[in-house]
């Protein structure tokens, strides 16, 4: 199994050298993120939005994917935790690199032995706070105002087998007045997550995978 990883991973590793990236984004839900990253690399040269992949059939970024012409496929969890279905996958997509746009399951070590420090995640909170396990979408937000943090962020960081434990690439951040509510706070972060997760993204593609 890891033999199948490690020799795939190597070979990516020399395709990277190509002018043209192709990525994938892995999300669960609406796909915001997703919409707005595939929108984005429209218009960077040598970036190809080539696939999408939800763990959710019925995830609505799968429908935005859909209109913006790219590719998706539906991965149930055993099939995320089996390298034989996984890597044939990115294979079959020529994938380079890996973003995890609100993808909700833990990535399984094969892949991330296979991506080194090409797969990374975007969290709603100023990690190490508030990160771990249950700690996605509103149940980060919750925690943010039960704690009655003057401020919150995002954070995008490279995906490791510790839960939101790998190195932190870059976090932007918010003020918070104790008037907001939970959905106000969700609204400030998500704000940051539009304007700037793109563009760390494409900081990150241009630093790790060589492109120029």
């Amino acid at each position: 199994m890891y033999t199948f990883a490690r020799s795939y991973r190597t070979n990516t590793q020399k395709v990277m050298m190509k002018e043209q990236m192709n990525i994938a984004i892995f999300v669960s839900g609406g796909g915001t993120n997703c919409e707005n990253l595939i929108r984005y690399f429209k218009d960077v040269e040598g970036v190809n939005t080539s696939l999408v992949v939800s763990n959710r059939a019925d995830a609505y970024a799968l429908v935005r994917a859909e209109r913006l012409g790219v590719p998706s496929e539906v991965v149930v969890k055993a099939d995320l935790n089996n390298p034989e279905v996984m890597m044939p996958l990115m294979q079959r997509y020529d994938i380079h690199f890996i973003v995890l746009a609100g993808f909700l399951p833990l990535i399984p070590d094969f892949l991330i032995e296979a991506y080194p420090r090409r797969i990374i995640n975007l969290h709603p909170a100023l990690l190490p706070k508030y990160g771990g396990k249950g700690m996605w979408g509103h149940h980060v937000h919750e925690a943010v105002k039960a704690a009655g943090e003057q401020e919150t962020g995002m954070t995008v960081h490279y995906v490791s087998p510790v839960c939101d434990g790998g190195e932190i690439i870059a976090q932007y951040r918010v003020a918070l007045s104790p008037e907001d509510t939970v959905d106000d706070i969700a609204g400030k972060e998500h704000q940051l997550e539009m304007e700037y997760f793109p563009k760390v993204v494409e900081q990150v593609l241009r630093k790790e995978g060589g492109l120029f």
